[in-house]
């Protein structure tokens, strides 16, 4: 079996390519199911209850969030109201929504995807390791199959969380930078890794953000607007194959298309 995980997704061009390829991609792949960071889907940052239906219609089995969950006040309906969201499991308990979310795959096994964010050059935030174990603790015993999507802005910090969740969980993907990285792996306990799978948005763009906001912005120290980019939009993500009765994985790569 194998599954999809797609990175952030930046604005209205990035869901309008997922509508339009996401389930011919599915079929194509074999994927028993896909899941998507949707913290940057509100025209770059935060979600609302039509974008979760919209991303849910489209292909998506879970969403995932990080640093921009509570961007917009309509976030915390849809984390309150809607099944297939998680937000980091180390944000504050009293925070809306949770941290992680299990769901039928198929052949009678679930999944588990589990959201975390670093510490690294990030908002201070509960541990993202006791976090996990906390979690994983919480899991019903016959869910094998693990996602893991970590938030984190440093490459070590990804590192470390896949070294210590290696052999506890299916895969450990990072979200956050939208730059893909050519470090995909499996370590030795069966744990597909990799430290950032990209995002789902334009190619010519910073991040997903049009390239003269983000120049003016930075060259002048002036307030702008980042717009979001569209030129080039493009779909990045991660596919690994697991075995459903072990939940360890057995093959990952990396996926861009447009």
């Amino acid at each position: 079996m194998r599954f999809m995980h797609l990175g952030d997704i930046v604005g209205k061009p990035a869901r309008d390519l997922i509508r339009q390829r996401l389930k011919t991609v599915r079929q194509e792949l074999g994927l028993e199911f896909v899941t998507a960071n949707a913290e940057n889907s509100a025209a770059g940052s935060g979600i609302n209850h039509a974008i979760y239906n919209e991303l849910i219609d489209a292909g998506i089995d879970c969403l995932t969030m990080g640093d921009h969950t509570f961007k917009r006040k309509e976030a915390i309906a849809v984390l309150e109201g809607c099944p297939r969201i998680v937000r980091p499991g180390n944000y504050p308990a009293e925070a809306p929504g949770k941290g992680f979310v299990v769901f039928e795959i198929g052949m009678g096994a679930r999944a588990a995807v589990v959201n975390l964010q670093g510490r690294v050059f990030m908002q201070p935030i509960d541990c993202p390791f006791h976090a996990a174990d906390k979690i994983l603790r919480q899991l019903p015993k016959d869910v094998k199959v693990i996602v893991v999507d970590f938030h984190a802005e440093a490459t070590s910090d990804m590192q470390i969380m896949g070294r210590y969740l290696d052999g506890r969980v299916t895969a450990v993907l990072g979200t956050h930078t939208h730059v893909v990285t050519a470090d995909e792996q499996i370590y030795p306990g069966g744990t597909a890794f990799q430290c950032d799978v990209g995002m789902c948005g334009a190619m010519k763009s910073i991040i997903g953000r049009k390239i003269e906001c983000v120049t003016e912005a930075t060259l002048t120290g002036r307030p702008v607007a980042y717009d979001v980019a569209d030129e080039d939009v493009q779909l990045h993500g991660t596919i690994v194959d697991f075995n459903p009765l072990t939940g360890r994985a057995e093959a990952v790569e990396r996926l861009a298309c447009s």
